[in-house]
């Protein structure tokens, strides 16, 4: 059976005085892609904040591969093998599509070695970015930043990638476009893939695992298919 690549366990964290995670409880295998859904305000960005270490967490643990990282400092993290795709992809909009990559490559020395190996990786599982590399970032479309923003973070060669939010502000083919790429970045190079999503139904039907947040909290989990056809998290996230 294969080990955990990320365990969280009591995770609890905030924003000066308003604490936003009181029992946060989830791992991720070897391999395995997972989803987090929950309602705004669930705590859903502010836990994959927590585990890259951009916020310091009150209480609480963080393992990957068995190694605790909670409140580590942020590019060691990287450099043991997380990455992240934040909400709003964060990309540096005055440098070209080419060179926030590279940057992308450069917290860790073995990911820089192989950084054009990789860029051409890249450009592969998303062609228009090999059309658009002298491009500047800023000036890309939405979906297209998005892309850049996840091949960004695949450019450090991480074991385990957060993704927060990535169809924010997409259109359905888009969403599809991303959707399928971290698909094939699961299954092809077995990067774990941990998805917080506002498509619910999406990011279920992609899910090897899923769990729901509430106010803070680890309330239910089971399989992505589970999930999507219980009625609670229907009339919760799905009902029309």
């Amino acid at each position: 059976m294969n080990r955990n690549a990320l365990e969280i366990s009591g995770l609890q964290a905030g924003y000066g005085k308003v604490q936003v995670l009181w029992d946060v409880n989830l791992t991720v295998g070897e391999g395995e892609f997972v989803t987090v859904i929950g309602a705004n305000g669930a705590g859903k960005t502010t836990t994959l904040r927590t585990v890259s270490s951009l916020i310091r967490p009150r209480a609480g643990h963080v393992r990957l591969f068995g190694k605790e990282i909670a409140g580590h400092d942020a590019g060691e993290i990287v450099r043991l093998g997380l990455g992240h795709v934040p909400e709003g992809r964060q990309l540096f909009p005055l440098m070209s599509v080419a060179e926030n990559l590279e940057l992308g490559a450069s917290p860790r020395e073995d990911a820089w070695k192989v950084r054009e190996q990789t860029r051409q990786s890249m450009f592969e599982l998303f062609p228009r970015l090999a059309e658009r590399q002298a491009q500047i970032a800023g000036t890309l479309s939405g979906g297209e930043q998005q892309m850049l923003a996840v091949a960004r973070a695949l450019m450090a060669l991480p074991k385990v990638l957060l993704v927060d939010e990535p169809s924010l502000g997409l259109s359905p083919k888009l969403t599809q476009t991303v959707f399928h790429a971290l698909r094939d970045v699961n299954r092809l190079n077995g990067v774990s893939v941990l998805l917080v999503e506002q498509n619910v139904r999406q990011s279920l039907l992609l899910a090897d695992r899923a769990y729901v947040l509430e106010d803070g909290r680890t309330v239910q989990e089971g399989t992505g298919r589970d999930l999507l056809a219980d009625p609670r998290v229907q009339q919760a996230y799905l009902a029309l």
